[in-house]
């Protein structure tokens, strides 16, 4: 995806700006590169902290200090730490996005990518990507890069709440086929190839990468970082507890 993208190519931001509006029901449809499509409504976007999963109420409970949210989007995360008093700072690489965001009450939100993440918005204690904003980047290379970058951005005792969903088991025939396809190129089976839709709005195609909590705790291995527990339950989601070597 594009560091910043234009208007044309940020459906996800028109979905959310409709969507905060009240403007019907939208529809974000998400087309995966084997012709498989997929589609949401995205009120849990914007949904309050009682509403959330209860992975991430249950995780959100190991956030303490000063606080980064890397994928802010619309603020849901973001407004609710700074309700309990937390400094908290939000990056977001959208600027109709983080603009919504801003409309929803939240404060402190960056306009900008991860990859130029820097030292200028101070050291953290907490990182927290939910929302499975631990596979946004991609790649495992992408990934590991970042949490060698976020050693530099955060204190000794640091944390990333780190959320994401295990692609297993593959329940249809077309995910069977896709994960397999994803091992004969060298891939890991939860790597996705996407694009998002909505009305006229479409993105470039980009990857997104789910993984289990076991392939996550072998891409954070070397990173130092390392997987302290993984709150989980039944479902996929679950929100791995990362503390520095």
């Amino acid at each position: 995806m594009p560091k910043h993208p234009d208007s044309s190519s940020d459906p996800f931001g028109h979905m959310l700006d409709a969507l905060d509006r009240g403007r019907d029901r939208p529809v974000e449809i998400v087309e995966r590169d084997d012709g498989v499509f997929f589609t949401g409504g995205g009120t849990h976007y914007l949904e309050p902290f009682g509403k959330w999963t209860s992975v991430e109420r249950r995780a959100f409970r190991f956030v303490r200090g000063r606080v980064l949210d890397l994928g802010s989007g619309p603020g849901r995360v973001l407004v609710h730490l700074q309700e309990r008093g937390f400094d908290a700072v939000g990056i977001e690489r959208s600027p109709l996005v983080a603009r919504i965001a801003r409309r929803r009450g939240a404060r402190n939100v960056e306009v900008l990518s991860i990859e130029e993440l820097d030292g200028r918005f101070g050291t953290f204690d907490t990182v927290v990507m939910y929302g499975n904003n631990f596979g946004m980047l991609g790649t495992v290379p992408k990934t590991r890069r970042l949490l060698r970058k976020l050693l530099d951005l955060t204190s000794e005792r640091a944390r990333i709440l780190a959320g994401n969903a295990s692609p297993y088991p593959a329940r249809t025939k077309a995910q069977r086929a896709y994960h397999a396809r994803n091992r004969d190129r060298g891939r890991l089976p939860g790597t996705l190839r996407i694009r998002l839709r909505y009305a006229q709005h479409v993105t470039p195609w980009f990857d997104w990468l789910f993984l289990s909590p076991r392939e996550l705790e072998g891409v954070v291995a070397g990173t130092g970082w390392h997987v302290r527990r993984v709150v989980t339950e039944k479902e996929s989601s679950y929100v791995a507890i990362l503390e520095k070597d």
